[in-house]
Parts: structure tokens; C-alpha cells; sequence
């Protein structure tokens, strides 16, 4: 059984290596007949007169930096009294639009500096209301605890009246956050819409 496996396989291997050196004998004048046709088109080329005429190629070395490259035609010559009118034209529109311009930055920028000057002013007042919630808090907290026989007598209203002010000064405290926030954001619409920082601040 192993002498006929064996025997098939050295069969087997030899009709492959036969089979390739075929292929590769077939294959062989193919690539000869590519080359020297190749070689004949190379001489071909070489010998007629018309294949070295080369078209011009523009590149950044080469292209022309004293005259204008036409792509589409030349442009027909405009007279002198319409280069006058177009000139006109132009310096109508030069003179008109930075007044136009500058009359409505300065009223966008005056609009947004009223609404932060606006703001600013919410938050300082929201500010102080926080202060005098807290100092008021503290003056009764130490007058309350100052008399130890008036903690014990009202310690019940004592105790919800703290409650009360820790929760109004939390809530104020809150409000000056909000009102902080939304300066902020005011601040980023107003650097977004084209006011200078500066004036921003």
C-alpha cells in the first residue's frame, strides 16, 4: 500500500514539473516577441521627424509673467468714459458703505452693551440681596445662640426659621449663578456678532 502511494506521488510531482516547464517554454517566445516589438516602435519613433515636435507645456518656470493668458478669447477694449463711469461707480460705493457700515456696528455695538450693562446690573443687585440675606442670617443665628435659656424656650420657631433662611439664601445663591450664566452667554453672542472684546468686558 505505501509502494503505490509513493508511486503516485513521484507520478504525480513529474507530470507537474512537466507541465510547468511547458508553460514556461510557451511563455518564453511571448515575452521575446513583446520586447522587440517594443524595440521596433522605439526605433520607430526615434526615425520619424513628426513625433519630436513636442507641445509647449506651461508650468511655474515657464509661464509667461508680462502678459495675461487668454482662456476663453480676448475681452473687448472698454472706452475711456466707461472706465470713468465704472471708477465713479466705485468710489460712490467705497464712500457710502463704510458709513452705512460703521453707523450700524456702532448700533449693534451699543446694542449689546446695553444689554450686558443690563445684566451686570441684575447680578450686582441679585449680589447684595444674597449679602443682606446672609448677614441678616448671621445676626439672628448669634443672638439666638448668644442666650441659651431663649434657644430652649424657642427652639421650635428658631429652628424653622433657619430653614427658612438657609433656603431663601440657597434660592438667591441660585439666582446669582443663573444671572452669572446668562452674562456669559451674553458675552459669547455679543464676540460672535463682531463686538471687540474690549468692549465687551
Amino acid at each position: 500500500m505505501k509502494r503505490i502511494t509513493r508511486q503516485a506521488v513521484i507520478a504525480l510531482s513529474t507530470l507537474l514539473l512537466a507541465a510547468l516547464a511547458g508553460a514556461q517554454s510557451a511563455a518564453a517566445p511571448a515575452q521575446a516577441q513583446d520586447q522587440s516589438s517594443l524595440g521596433d516602435y522605439a526605433r520607430k519613433v526615434r526615425k520619424d521627424p513628426a513625433a519630436k515636435a513636442k507641445p509647449k507645456v506651461f508650468d511655474n518656470d515657464n509661464l509667461p509673467t508680462d502678459d495675461k493668458i487668454s482662456v476663453v478669447g480676448q475681452k473687448p477694449p472698454e472706452t475711456a468714459a466707461v472706465v470713468d463711469d465704472k471708477n465713479k461707480d466705485k468710489d460712490k460705493d467705497a464712500a457710502a458703505k463704510p458709513s452705512d457700515d460703521d453707523a450700524q456696528r456702532q448700533a449693534l455695538i451699543k446694542e449689546w452693551q446695553g444689554k450686558l450693562s443690563a445684566q451686570k446690573d441684575a447680578i450686582d443687585l441679585a449680589s447684595r440681596e444674597l449679602d443682606v440675606l446672609q448677614r441678616e442670617y448671621q445676626l439672628r443665628a448669634a443672638v439666638m445662640y448668644a442666650d441659651a435659656g431663649n434657644r430652649l424656650r424657642n427652639e421650635l420657631p428658631w429652628d424653622k426659621e433657619d430653614a427658612d433662611y438657609k433656603q431663601k439664601i440657597a434660592d438667591k445663591q441660585k439666582s446669582v449663578d443663573d444671572a452669572k450664566q446668562k452674562l456669559s452667554d451674553l458675552q459669547e453672542q455679543a464676540r460672535k456678532a463682531g463686538v471687540p472684546a474690549g468692549m465687551i468686558e
